[in-house]
């Protein structure tokens, strides 16, 4: 299949725009040739995680009321990166932040879009290595619980539904991969 835009827009307007998101709506032709809107939100963040890991394959999720959800939610550390930062920098400062961590090993292991039928959303999600211990530092707007348990027992709140937020599903699942490959 070719890989052109079968979309035309006709008008774009800004309905909503803060300093996390902006709301476009689009007049456009859809691919079947039908007049119709398509509403667009893009981040003015990188979504960053991190999942970290001990010697002893032990990790620590992040316990928080998440508000769009109305709803408690277990993940890996996470928040937003500056689009003009670089990632890796948001990601070692989220991992202070929440749980009071630095690490002295970083690894790449996934980039992902979050909700690409109506976002431009990019993740980028570590996993830490070599931990070294501190305080947490939380934003305002966090309330926070930092759980330490082993791995398998992370892979096991996914594989029964308990951790349902996107990147840690794919953060979890990608590390376990990676143990039984061998490359962790």
């Amino acid at each position: 299949m070719e890989e052109t835009n079968p979309w035309q827009t006709l008008e774009s307007e800004v309905k909503y725009n803060n300093n996390w998101i902006q709301l476009t709506e689009h007049q456009v032709i859809n691919p079947s040739g039908g007049k119709g809107i398509y509403g667009e939100v893009h981040f003015k963040n990188f979504a960053i995680g991190i999942l970290p890991l001990d010697e002893a394959y032990n990790t620590w999720l992040v316990g928080q009321y998440r508000y769009p959800l109305k709803a408690y939610s277990w993940e890996i550390p996470e928040g937003g990166g500056p689009l003009g930062e670089e990632p890796l920098d948001s990601a070692k400062r989220e991992l202070l932040e929440e749980t009071g961590m630095s690490a002295k090993n970083w690894k790449e292991i996934q980039r992902m879009h979050l909700s690409n039928s109506v976002s431009d959303e990019l993740s980028i999600i570590y996993v830490a290595t070599g931990l070294i211990h501190g305080i947490a530092m939380p934003e305002e707007t966090e309330q926070l619980v930092v759980k330490k348990l082993p791995f398998e027992d992370a892979y096991h709140m996914v594989i029964k539904g308990e951790i349902t937020d996107s990147m840690s599903v794919a953060a979890i699942l990608r590390v376990k991969l990676m143990m039984l490959k061998g490359e962790l």
